[in-house]
């Protein structure tokens, strides 16, 4: 554990500067930038350089903003190659290409006519974060909801709002009163009216923004505390945009911040994962030196309380890759999803990611309970022992570790509930388990219950819902398939499958007993198309919300797991903001209901999904 203040960037004039769109580009982790033009020699131009209508020559891409280029990179079309780079690498390549002018601000008629944001202490109806409340159980309340389960039956759409040049919308929205929060893939965080989605305001981080916005109480009103992929955290002012901190909170350069902060008594406490995993994919890496974390900051300044490494010591050389680069270890136990916290034990619990490299640690695939004002780590529960995996094992490439996998680690946080007179620690894994462990046990296991197949991309992924009986696990199990007419040289020869994957299961929280468990329906053969539930479930009284990659947010009756209502979200919207929208994927955050609404983030290009770009609205009628 290290516990050292770290330098914040305040709001001065230069701090507001930095954050604009055309310095965004200047910001790299490294000292000495790298060249755009080698980098585009050595990883670009064997395509750009082609003449092909399914990729944009040199020339077309000169044509572009710089801006354009990165955010492609960074989460757009051209993330399944560039993910392996490194961001400073990115940052040089767009700016190689690409111009320096702006993007187009959205249209006059996209904005509020009124843009005043009203936050009263204690604002309802409101989802606040990656769950309602700080046990992570994504149950809304019938009061904070609105919604009934006759009134599910009658929702339709509202309004769309489409995220200009993206391709995915992975972002958790929060609701304070009639103001929306949500973050983009392209970096953009907006502030929407509830009822008609026009912009309040919005505000340019420097890179992608996944994880949940978190509103806090500080001394001059509410802060909005949020990360973004290339390692920043920030704090905006709720009402207007204006940046009251930020920070960067590891210096490793593959950092990757996506889950939401949680939130004690003034303190925020963020959770820390990595792209490294990725990084792998290149022989010349020297595979892999991250080391997962939480940091605890306070919210009125973003000055660091404490910092919590989850591997003891920095990564040492343990020898040198068929390639002849050297590899080091141990690495990795990312945190991946917003920590749990609890109160009355003064405990903050988190899930934890696999081992990129070898040797394994005791803290990887494990639940973990933290001292939540020192940081201490109190006990650790390992779930998958020996689980070290790279993105190099796909095709045992010569950064993979000899235990290659099984990749079993956790994605989504830990549920603290209620079950008759005891409380119980709820985790969903990507083995297809779900586990019940005993936060007064040092988090022995009580029960466990096997939901779905699991593997890489299988089991739990994104997050489960509770309520005072069940708990709620929806399963990706996505499986892959030959392309029709795909030659095996193909770098698309595969697809995802459309009849295999997905399933909901509602388990008793006493015993985790299965109640019931249903299968969604095969979807049609288009690209991308897969019957997998990856996203985060969501939970109100007689109804649960489960979303899939084909497209389809359903809801359920609780009570025996049929569908009440099912709409298909991949297809083309009119968007309120005036930008072309069309919806794809669900993956990553859940439905938000909140004053008689659903809100949703539709789109998900990754690991072969459908791209999408549109933020949608539902209400009954």
């Amino acid at each position: 554990m290290k516990r050292s203040k770290r330098p914040r960037i305040r709001p001065t004039a230069l701090a507001l500067l930095l954050a604009s769109a055309a310095l965004w580009l200047s910001l790299a982790p490294s000292a000495q930038q790298p060249s755009g033009e080698a980098v585009y020699k050595a990883r670009c131009a064997g395509c750009h350089d082609q003449v092909t209508p399914r990729v944009p020559n040199r020339e077309a891409l000169a044509k572009m903003s710089s801006t354009r280029i990165l955010r492609a990179l960074d989460f757009g079309v051209m993330m399944p190659v560039a993910y392996p780079l490194r961001r400073d690498e990115r940052v040089a390549v767009a700016s190689y290409l690409g111009t320096t002018a702006r993007d187009p601000e959205p249209p006059a008629a996209a904005f509020c006519r009124d843009r005043t944001v009203r936050i009263a202490a204690g604002s309802t109806p409101r989802w606040n974060g990656w769950s309602p409340t700080g046990a992570n159980t994504r149950f809304q309340t019938a009061a904070a909801g609105g919604l009934t389960g006759d009134q599910t039956r009658r929702l339709q759409l509202r309004w769309a709002f489409a995220f200009d040049g993206d391709v995915s919308a992975f972002n958790q929205p929060t609701v304070l009163g009639s103001t929306l929060y949500v973050g983009s893939a392209g970096g953009m965080v907006y502030a929407l009216d509830t009822a008609s989605g026009c912009i309040k305001w919005s505000f340019q981080a420097n890179g992608p923004v996944r994880s949940a916005l978190r509103a806090v109480q500080v001394p001059l009103g509410t802060a909005l505390v949020f990360s973004d992929l290339v390692g920043w955290v920030y704090a905006l002012d709720a009402a207007n945009a204006k940046v009251l901190w930020k920070t960067r909170i590891e210096d490793h350069e593959a950092t990757r911040l996506t889950g939401g902060a949680a939130v004690d008594n003034g303190i925020v406490f963020v959770p820390v994962a990595s792209w490294e995993e990725s990084r792998a994919l290149g022989a010349a890496y020297p595979c892999c030196t991250f080391r997962g974390s939480i940091v605890a900051l306070r919210a009125a300044d973003g000055s660091q309380v404490w910092k919590t490494y989850l591997i003891d010591g920095p990564a040492k050389q343990t020898g040198t890759a068929r390639s002849g680069t050297p590899q080091f270890g141990p690495s990795g136990a990312g945190v991946w999803a917003t920590p749990t916290v609890d109160t009355r034990r003064g405990r903050l619990y988190i899930a934890t990611g696999d081992n990129y490299s070898s040797p394994t640690t005791a803290t990887s695939d494990a639940i973990m309970a933290l001292d939540i004002k020192t940081g201490r780590i109190v006990w650790t529960r390992q779930m998958t022992k020996n689980d070290a995996y790279n993105s190099a094992c796909g095709d045992r490439g010569a950064n993979c570790p000899t235990e290659n996998g099984p990749d079993f680690d956790f994605g989504s946080s830990v549920l603290l509930v209620t079950a008759g007179s005891r409380e119980l620690l709820l985790a969903g894994q990507k083995s297809g388990i779900v586990w019940a462990l005993d936060p007064d046990r040092m988090g022995d296991v009580v029960w466990q219950q096997r939901v779905g197949r699991g593997g890489v991309n299988g089991g739990v992924q994104w997050g489960m819902a509770s309520d005072d009986r069940q708990v709620y696990a929806a399963v990706s199990d996505v499986a892959r398939v030959p392309r029709p007419g795909a030659s095996a040289q193909d770098p698309q020869r595969t697809m995802l499958s459309p009849t295999e994957g997905g399933g909901l299961t509602a388990l008793a929280l006493a015993d985790g007993a299965k109640a019931w468990s249903v299968k969604p329906p095969a979807c049609s053969a288009t690209p991308g198309c897969s019957p997998a539930q990856s996203a985060a479930v969501t939970a109100i009284p007689g109804v649960v919300f489960s979303g899939s990659l084909d497209g389809h947010l359903r809801a359920y009756a609780t009570a025996d797991g049929s569908v009440i209502w099912d709409v298909d979200t991949a297809r083309e919207y009119s968007a309120v903001n005036g930008v072309k929208g069309h919806g794809g994927s669900l993956d990553g955050p859940g439905a938000v209901v909140v004053g008689g609404m659903v809100f949703v983030n539709s789109g998900y290009s990754r690991f072969g999904g459908m791209p999408g770009n549109v933020l949608l609205a539902f209400a009954a009628h």
